[in-house]
C-alpha cells in the first residue's frame, strides 16, 4: 500500500476511495498481498458478487462481513460474467463503475474482478480466506459436493441473510413496471386519439 492507505487495527484503512491502491486485478499480486497480510497475523475475509445498482443492502452486507475478520477482499463479477448469468440486459451499472463504487464503502479493503473465463472458485482458491462470506440466496444454489469443495478452500464459511428488503433484481423489475405504467398512461391515449383522427380523416 502507498502512504494514502495504511494497515491499522488489523485492516487496511484507506483515506477516501483510493481506487488505484485498493483495486488489485492481477491475481498473483493479490495472492502475494493476502499472504503478506496473513503472515502478520491478519484474518482474511472474502466475499464476491455482482453489486449492481449499489444500495443500502450492499453496504450493510460488507459491514457485517468485515466483522468476521481483519481484512475484507471483495470479488466483483465482470460485465461478461454477469451477462452470461443474468442475461443481456444486466448489469445495469458497468463494471468499471461497480468496482469503483465498492471501494467507496469503508468496510471494503481490497477489490478485485472475477472474469468470465476464470475457472470455478478461482478467486476463493487464490485467496484461501480464513472466512468465506456467502449470501443465503447463493448458498441455497450449492449442492453438498460444492459446499464441501468450497469449505476445503477456506477456514470457515459464513452465510449471511439479506441486508435489505428488496434485492437489485427486484428493484429493476419494479422500475420496469413503473416505466411501463407511465408509458401506458402517457402514450396509449395519444395513440388512440391519433387512430381516431386518422379514421375521421379517412371518412372525409
Amino acid at each position: 500500500m502507498t502512504t494514502k492507505g495504511f494497515v491499522t487495527n488489523g485492516g487496511i484503512f484507506a483515506l477516501g476511495s483510493n481506487f488505484k491502491d485498493r483495486f488489485v486485478p492481477n491475481y498473483k499480486k493479490l495472492k502475494a498481498l493476502v499472504d503478506h497480510c496473513k503472515a502478520i497475523g491478519l484474518k482474511i475475509v472474502l466475499t464476491q458478487g455482482v453489486y449492481d445498482m449499489a444500495h443500502i443492502g450492499h453496504a450493510r452486507y460488507f459491514e457485517e462481513a468485515r466483522k468476521h475478520g481483519d481484512l475484507l477482499v471483495v470479488g466483483v463479477d465482470s460485465d461478461k460474467k454477469v451477462r452470461a448469468r443474468k442475461g443481456p440486459d444486466r448489469p445495469v451499472v458497468p463494471q468499471a463503475e461497480r468496482l469503483e463504487m465498492v471501494t467507496h464503502l469503508r468496510s471494503v479493503d481490497i477489490v478485485t474482478v472475477k472474469e468470465h473465463n476464470h475457472p470455478r472458485w478461482h478467486l476463493v482458491r487464490t485467496v484461501h480466506p480464513d472466512i468465506l462470506i456467502v449470501t443465503k440466496e447463493t448458498f441455497k444454489k450449492y449442492n453438498k459436493k460444492q459446499i464441501a469443495e468450497l469449505r476445503s478452500y477456506c477456514g470457515k464459511m459464513v452465510v449471511l441473510n439479506p441486508m435489505a428488503t428488496t434485492s437489485t433484481s427486484a428493484k429493476i423489475r419494479l422500475l420496469q413496471l413503473k416505466l411501463a405504467k407511465r408509458f401506458e398512461k402517457a402514450i396509449i391515449p395519444k395513440l388512440g386519439d391519433m387512430i381516431n383522427d386518422a379514421l375521421g380523416h379517412d371518412k372525409k
